[in-house]
């Protein structure tokens, strides 16, 4: 399969001829989206609003319940595997999910691509707990509380005792996307998640930094970083790695 990391500057390479391993109906995408069918309004920040991005993203969707997802029903492996192979495909560069609890499948779809997977968030708690200093911990603010395991943090490089959890999964101002509901109560969801980071610095001063485990929370990032004054890290600081990192480009200035 080929990797697609060829660059094109249209102008510059005009009268060249192109060829391309693999021919496929469209291009130009470096991340697929795995996107659980789950119908509520998704706000830009949203993880599964294509506005989110300064760079084209390519989704693919599948459809199980999402309490399947939070329990990492092993059910869904082999679904959540084939979406990945067709991204792959279809020729993004890496895939990412759009729910954090894809990392209960993170090392099974990474290990069945041949490009990389970062399926959850949570994949960035060893950067930044690298990046903290010693003694500081993670405030993570999740939609599921109860389904962040201790295994689930060891598997994704913490140790449990580095991290605090903050539940908003059953917050009354949750519930419009909790629950998928036809509206967003857009003032009661924000409220929510400033809240629980406000609450997570209250009770632990060794808070050295936020993490945002839903992908429906990034529209709110800058409200919580306003709020506590930390540094916040969620699905679109991660996508923004996993982007540039597989679209490398020339510089260009002066000195």
């Amino acid at each position: 399969m080929g990797n697609g990391y060829s660059s094109v500057r249209c102008e510059a390479d005009i009268k060249k001829t192109y060829t391309v391993e693999d021919l496929r109906y469209i291009g130009g995408h470096s991340i697929g989206i795995i996107a659980v069918d789950l119908k509520y309004p998704k706000l830009p920040g949203n993880v599964a609003n294509a506005t989110t991005y300064p760079f084209p993203v390519l989704y693919k969707k599948v459809a199980f319940q999402i309490e399947q997802l939070f329990e990492g029903d092993a059910a869904l492996k082999q679904t959540i595997i084939h979406a990945a192979k067709e991204l792959e495909r279809e020729g993004v560069r890496a895939v990412v999910g759009a729910c954090g609890f894809f990392a209960n499948f993170q090392k099974d779809v990474a290990d069945a691509l041949e490009i990389p997977a970062f399926l959850s968030s949570m994949i960035q708690l060893p950067m930044i707990k690298t990046g903290l200093k010693r003694g500081k911990k993670i405030g993570i603010i999740t939609a599921s509380g109860n389904d962040i395991t201790d295994k689930m943090l060891l598997e994704m490089g913490v140790q449990p005792q580095d991290c605090y959890i903050e539940d908003i999964g059953q917050k009354e101002g949750f519930k419009t996307i909790r629950y998928e509901y036809a509206y967003l109560d857009n003032e009661s969801v924000s409220n929510t998640v400033v809240n629980a980071a406000k609450n997570l610095v209250k009770e632990h001063g060794d808070v050295g930094a936020i993490l945002l485990e839903c992908s429906d929370i990034p529209p709110y990032a800058y409200m919580v970083q306003e709020a506590v004054q930390l540094p916040v890290f969620d699905f679109i600081t991660m996508i923004n790695w996993a982007h540039h990192a597989t679209t490398q480009r020339p510089y260009f200035g002066y000195f």
